[in-house]
């Protein structure tokens, strides 16, 4: 597997250690900001501002590192601003630092985002981005499994010990950042465009590819509908799975998602994303119609393990389609532009199926979102692409 580079593997490595430091601190953030003070109002809002930070960002700074034909600046500070915000945490407990060491992991991710995936794209060889991504989001997602296995054995021997674990977070966080500077760029030619204000972080949306707009359109309007998995791990819970069982699922899907993502980038290489992709969008609409009817652990667990195969068929090979559809020095906006408004599609989608669930039922807020997904993955199915690789 020669495609795949020292700059592909050190890059993968420092996303599993930084996916490690932040899944240990996911499954216990809402049990520590509780212990602390914050209503669930103040928690959504918290979450609120952090994701619209990341999204914002993301577009922003990638298309300015297409302006200096440079990605790896953005991916060192991006990587080291989400580990600086986890030790962060242990120093005060005061809602104003939290907000801001929040908002510093989120915008370290916003900083770094498109900038990598742009270095991603252009280091995969011809006929290898499905695969190159894929390796990519399984390291990465490793780090989603062991980082909360982490925090249960931690909190098993020493229950409510938060801020020690904020700190032992800050370890593999570290290691993310040593890693980046092994890293040995290529420099890119400078797209020559001027810098455009934060404001207007999606410009690029305008003059982006009819096929680029097309692909990213429909995506995005699944984003609109599929909402966080915490939504998910809820409604597991509330169907009578106990808080250990719920973690158990929660880490059995990252686990199926690691040890698919690489195998769906290398079949999406050899029979072309489109196919991947309408698949792993038809199995997110089975989970979701399924997910109110089930009871006992064993089907959930089966529908988490078909969940995480959705995952792995759509998450990598969507970049990889998306950094095929536009110019060579436009990678790090188009991808940038991409995950930022899917951040904020994810936002209004977990408000909105939060709504429709309090209001009309689970049955309810899940089947809309199982309707959607058939009917992008139907749309992606019968649509041409212009220049795309399918």
């Amino acid at each position: 597997m020669k495609y795949l580079t020292r700059t592909i593997w050190l890059l993968s490595l420092v996303s599993l250690f930084t996916d490690l430091a932040s899944e240990m601190l996911y499954p216990i953030m809402p049990l520590y900001l509780q212990s602390i003070g914050f209503s669930v109002a103040l928690i959504g809002l918290l979450e609120g501002v952090a994701e619209a930070t990341a999204g914002l960002s993301k577009g922003y700074f990638g298309q300015w590192s297409d302006r200096l034909g440079r990605r790896l600046p953005f991916v060192q500070w991006g990587y080291g601003l989400s580990a600086l915000s986890k030790p962060m945490l242990a120093v005060l407990a005061a809602p104003w630092w939290v907000f801001l060491a929040r908002t510093t992991d989120r915008l370290g991710k916003g900083l770094r985002t498109g900038a990598r995936d742009a270095l991603l794209s252009e280091e995969a060889s011809a006929g290898r981005h499905g695969a190159v991504f894929g390796f990519h989001r399984a390291l990465d997602t490793l780090g989603a499994v062991l980082g909360p296995a982490v925090a249960l054995l931690w909190l098993a021997r020493r229950p409510g010990q938060y801020p020690t674990l904020f700190l032992l977070a800050f370890i593999p966080g570290l290691l993310a950042i040593l890693a980046t500077f092994l890293v040995r760029e290529k420099l890119a030619p400078p797209s020559g465009k001027p810098i455009i204000p934060f404001w207007a972080s999606f410009s690029y949306w305008r003059r982006a590819p009819a096929a680029y707009r097309q692909l990213a359109g429909a995506l995005l309007l699944f984003a609109l509908f599929n909402s966080s998995d915490t939504l998910l791990l809820l409604l597991a819970r509330q169907q009578g799975l106990s808080d250990t069982a719920v973690i158990g699922v929660y880490i059995f899907y990252n686990l199926v998602y690691a040890a698919a993502a690489f195998p769906a980038g290398l079949l999406s290489d050899r029979i072309g994303p489109r196919r991947v992709l309408v698949v792993g969008l038809l199995l997110f609409a089975a989970v979701y119609a399924g997910a109110t009817q089930a009871h006992a652990w064993p089907l959930f667990a089966a529908l988490f393990g078909v969940y995480g195969l959705y995952a792995a068929a759509t998450e990598g090979v969507s970049k990889a389609w998306l950094s095929q559809l536009c110019a060579p020095t436009d990678k790090g906006a188009a991808l940038g532009t991409f995950a930022g408004l899917g951040s904020l599609a994810a936002l209004v989608a977990s408000l909105g199926t939060g709504l429709l669930w309090q209001t009309l039922g689970p049955h309810v807020a899940f089947g809309l979102s199982a309707a959607v997904a058939a009917a992008v993955a139907l749309f992606l199915a019968t649509t041409s692409f212009a220049a795309s690789n399918e």
